[in-house]
C-alpha cells in the first residue's frame, strides 16, 4: 500500500494525522491513518495510491505544523538480510528512478537513536552502490527527488521519497544546533532555529542584520535578547523579571520592568517582536496582530503554548484570531506555524505584514 509517512514530535502523532488529513481532504485525497503513540511517525495510508504524488506537489510541507518532514513511500517494509544488505536494498529500488540525495532516517526515540551509528557506516557503501547503479546522481544535484531510508531496526527498512523543493532541509527535519555557552537559558535554541526555518539565508543581510531594532517580550533572563544581541539588533527587553548580566554589559539592550501586555514602543521603529510569555495563546495572539496592524514592529516570531488536549484545535483557534485581525484591517499578510524540533508544549508563529494598513 502507498503511504505518506511524516515525522513529527513523539507524542504529537495525533495532532500530525489530524492536520495531514484534513490538508488531504482540502484536495479530495483520502486515506486512513496509522500511528504508535510516541514513536514520532505518522502513516497516512492512501485510498488511491496515485493521489500520493499528488499530494506531496499540492500541499507545502511549510504548510504543515506539526509534520518535520515526509516523503511517500515506494516499497512495503523490507526485511534485510544479516549480511549483503546494500545489495538487497538496491535490488528493492531498481533502476527506473534517479535521486539526488540519499537521507539514512530512523525514529526519533531512544531505540531509533541506537540506530544512528548503523546507517552511518551502512550509508557510504549504499550511496556507492546507488551511484554505481546510475540511482543516486554525482554530488552537487540538488535537484529533483530525495531518496529516504527509513530504517525500523537493522533488518528492518522502508524506501520512499520526497520532492526537494517540498522537503525539509534537514534529515528527518531536525537541524541540530549548539547550545551556546553565553546564552543565559537554553530558550534560545528556539529563537535561533526559527529564524533559521522562517527567515530564507540570502534574505538574512536585511531582515536578521544588524543596527534593526528589536523588542522582546517576556525576555527575562534573557535567552532569545541573546540571539537578537549576536545579531547586531538593539533591543528593547521586556520583563518583570531580572535580566543576565553579559547581556546588559553588551550595551545593546535596554530592560524595561513592565507588563509585556502593557508595554508599547515610544517610537515606531522597531522591526523585530519576539515573544515567549508564558501566558494564554489566544491572548498572545490577539497581542502580536495588534503590534503588527498597528505598526509597532515589521516581523514578529511568538510562540503559543499548547494545552494537553486539542492541541491542534487550539493552535488552529488561535492561529484564526490572526487571519480574522488582518482581514478586518484589510492587510496582506505571510504567516506560518510550526512545531519546532527544539519546541515542546508550544508552536512558534512567524507574521509580518505584506501590505500597508488601510487609513480611513
Amino acid at each position: 500500500m502507498t503511504s505518506i509517512i511524516l515525522y513529527c514530535r513523539p507524542g504529537f502523532e495525533k495532532e500530525c494525522g489530524a492536520e495531514i488529513q484534513e490538508k488531504a481532504a482540502w484536495n479530495e485525497i483520502y486515506g486512513y491513518l496509522t500511528l504508535t503513540k510516541n514513536e514520532g511517525l505518522v502513516y497516512f495510508n492512501l485510498h488511491n495510491e496515485e493521489d500520493g504524488q499528488k499530494l506531496i506537489e499540492k500541499v507545502p510541507l511549510k504548510r504543515l505544523i506539526f509534520a518535520r518532514d515526509w516523503f511517500l513511500t515506494l516499497t512495503d517494509k523490507i526485511d534485510l538480510p544479516d549480511y549483503n544488505r546494500v545489495e538487497a536494498i538496491t535490488e528493492a529500488l531498481g533502476q527506473e528512478w534517479q535521486y539526488s540525495d540519499l537521507r539514512m532516517e530512523m525514529t526519533d526515540t531512544n531505540d531509533g537513536k541506537a540506530l544512528s551509528k548503523f546507517c552511518r557506516k551502512l550509508s557510504v557503501p549504499l550511496r556507492q552502490a546507488l551511484r554505481k547503479n546510475k540511482v543516486l546522481t554525482e554530488k552537487g544535484d540538488n535537484e529533483g527527488a530525495i531518496l529516504h531510508a527509513l530504517f525500523l531496526s537493522g533488518s528492518e527498512v522502508i524506501l520512499g521519497y520526497s520532492l526537494s523543493h517540498n522537503s525539509s532541509a534537514y534529515v528527518m527535519g531536525i537541524p541540530h544546533l549548539r547550545f551556546p555557552n553565553q546564552s543565559p537559558s537554553r530558550s534560545t535554541l528556539k529563537l535561533d532555529e526559527a529564524f533559521l526555518y522562517f527567515i530564507p539565508k540570502d534574505e538574512w543581510e536585511t531582515r536578521l542584520t544588524s543596527g534593526l531594532k528589536a523588542v522582546d517580550l517576556g525576555a527575562a533572563p534573557g535567552g532569545w535578547t541573546y540571539q537578537l544581541v549576536r545579531r547586531g539588533m538593539m533591543v528593547q527587553a521586556i520583563d518583570n523579571g531580572p535580566m543576565a548580566e553579559s547581556l546588559m554589559e553588551t550595551g545593546q539592550v535596554k530592560h524595561y520592568m513592565v507588563d509585556g501586555f502593557k508595554f508599547v514602543p515610544a517610537k515606531q521603529n522597531v522591526y523585530w517582536l519576539v515573544c515567549d510569555m508564558i501566558e494564554k495563546p489566544q491572548r498572545v495572539a490577539w497581542l502580536m496582530s495588534q503590534w503588527l496592524l498597528k505598526g509597532y514592529c515589521k516581523e514578529a516570531i511568538f510562540n503559543l503554548k499548547l494545552p494537553m488536549k486539542g492541541r491542534y484545535q487550539e493552535v488552529t483557534k488561535n492561529l484564526d484570531t490572526l487571519k480574522e485581525a488582518f482581514a478586518q484591517a484589510n492587510v496582506k499578510y505571510e504567516m506560518y506555524a510550526k512545531h519546532l524540533y527544539y519546541d515542546r508544549e508550544e508552536v512558534t508563529v512567524h507574521a509580518r505584514l505584506l501590505s500597508p494598513v488601510p487609513q480611513f
